[in-house]
């Protein structure tokens, strides 16, 4: 476009000395107008270029940002796999859990049911002993500490000072209680001897070892012959050792020279009665 226009110009120089001022004027009108189109479609051409550098900037920046959006789409399609997936498995598991808290819980109640049966044959076994024994003897105690009776008889009811020959009066005692513990086939008596700290100087026995040990032997003798299994007790000296008070004057030493009876459920049977509430629990399929 550019020679056409020099051409033209050269050609109106050419020209100028033979054509007419009028011509000459045309001509040069026309080479304005032409120049005045170049420049505007020079100017287009070249917003048009700007334009296409955008459009294709633009294009490329879609294209970009489209890809990450398929990226991100499908990331979203497998992590939304994944969830369900673990939500799957997590709602097999709480299921799991929930049924293993019902079987444990239904194990603690039938553990607890056992226990309280225990607990009602104990008490049972202390309402009958203070009605037949007496509670309101002082020289008597019967208590319950955890799960276990205890029955301590002071030693003035049982014994001679000094001696480990029971008396008559520890006859009718432990025949109450012997009646007692008859009827509680489940249940142990364990007898312990206790002593002051005075030290045994009779020379037939060597020591209040040995006299607490004497004095727990001759009760279960004597309860054994009253009626009690002899499988069922258990003899045990103490000596001095489990004062319930100090040894620091004539009454307490009188209060911690005492035969206490303990009695306490079978270990064995009592498991047993347990193990026998857990396989009634599997056998009902829970």
């Amino acid at each position: 476009m550019k020679k056409l226009l020099i051409l033209a110009i050269s050609s109106s120089l050419l020209l100028t000395s033979c054509v007419s001022k009028k011509k000459y004027t045309d001509l040069e009108s026309q080479y304005k107008n032409t120049k005045d189109l170049l420049n505007t479609a020079t100017v287009k051409l070249n917003s048009c270029l700007t334009d296409r550098a955008t459009a294709e900037a633009r294009a490329k920046e879609l294209a970009e940002r489209l890809a990450d959006m398929k990226k991100t789409n499908s990331d979203l399609i497998q992590s939304s796999k994944d969830l369900t997936m673990l939500t799957s498995k997590g709602a097999t598991n709480l299921e799991k859990s929930l049924e293993s808290l019902k079987e444990k819980d239904l194990k603690i109640s039938r553990l607890q049911d056992a226990l309280t049966k225990k607990d009602s044959v104990t008490l049972a076994l202390v309402t009958s002993l203070k009605r037949e024994v007496g509670m309101n003897d002082p020289d008597i105690e019967i208590n319950v500490e955890k799960g276990v009776v205890f029955i301590s008889i002071a030693d003035k009811l049982l014994f001679k000072s000094g001696s480990y020959q029971i008396t008559g009066r520890a006859d009718e005692i432990l025949g109450k209680v012997a009646k007692v513990v008859n009827g509680k086939p489940d249940f142990e008596c364990m007898v312990e001897g206790h002593t002051d700290n005075v030290p045994y100087q009779n020379g037939v026995l060597i020591d209040n070892w040995d006299l607490s040990v004497k004095r727990a032997t001759a009760i279960v003798r004597a309860l054994e012959g009253l009626g009690v299994g002899p499988q069922r007790l258990i003899a045990a000296g103490r000596s001095h050792y489990v004062p319930l008070v100090p040894n620091d004057s004539a009454e307490n030493k009188a209060t911690n020279r005492r035969t206490r009876i303990v009695v306490l459920p079978k270990i064995d049977q009592f498991y047993d009665m347990i193990e026998k509430e857990m396989k009634s629990l599997s056998a009902t399929g829970n």
